[in-house]
């Protein structure tokens, strides 16, 4: 089979400090592909799922954009960062001495079932035509519509406070950045997110994805025998 009519899915492991986009120019580089894509982007910091759609697999994107997604991950309660996770720059402090795991609980059920939330200025979403991450990096806040986003579970997994982990299911569009940091304005002390995986999206799962190291290893008989093949 010719690399330029391979048509299917493949599921990636992204590795932290690989951007969504590196992942998919090193595919396209290695297996010499015309069409390589994604349908969800994972932040640098980020790990977990993937699903890179190839050749005319592309066509999917809009269709495997919109389902739900499920999320695992630590949340550092009593310091903001400018972009609510740990890459950012601390931007204020608070003690969390007088919060407890039960404070917490409560607090995590209230952002169940459909809400608006205002998304990130650090962020790829565009204003008049600017990407907001590039004017946060000329130090300007705007202000940005909340969207309709669902979450579907935020279950509490672990506490080690001031850190507590978490499982998440939740619609597309959905900032687990800005849940994190919204769960830290409830408690009064702020938050920002530590760490984030994506474990599934849609029907999709990380136990079945490939880690960035086993691609860079393949030739393309290897992509053609692990790539979820499609009808085109």
């Amino acid at each position: 089979m010719d690399q330029n009519h391979l048509n299917g899915l493949l599921l990636v492991d992204k590795e932290p400090d690989w951007t969504s986009h590196d992942v998919v120019n090193f595919v396209r580089r290695r297996f010499n592909l015309d069409k390589c894509g994604h349908c969800g982007t994972l932040d640098p910091f980020a790990t977990g799922l993937l699903v890179l759609l190839l050749g005319k697999a592309t066509k999917l994107q809009d269709q495997l954009l919109g389902q739900d997604k499920t999320y695992s991950g630590t949340i550092r309660l009593g310091v903001e960062t400018d972009s609510q996770d740990r890459t950012g720059t601390v931007t204020a402090e608070c003690s969390t001495s007088a919060i407890s795991a039960d404070a917490v609980q409560a607090a995590s059920q209230a952002f169940l079932g459909p809400q608006l939330q205002v998304p990130p200025m650090v962020s790829a979403l565009k204003v008049h035509g600017q990407a907001l991450y590039k004017l946060a990096r000329q130090g300007k806040v705007i202000a940005r519509e909340p969207r309709p986003v669902t979450i579907h579970a935020f279950d509490l997994t672990a506490f080690r406070l001031p850190e507590v982990d978490f499982v998440v299911r939740c619609s597309k569009g959905t900032y687990i950045r800005t849940l994190a940091a919204d769960l830290g304005q409830r408690l009064g002390c702020g938050a920002h997110l530590q760490e984030l995986r994506r474990l599934a999206s849609g029907q999709f799962r990380i136990e079945n994805a490939h880690a960035m190291c086993e691609l860079k290893s393949w030739e393309l008989p290897e992509l053609q025998n692990n790539m979820l093949v499609i009808d085109a």
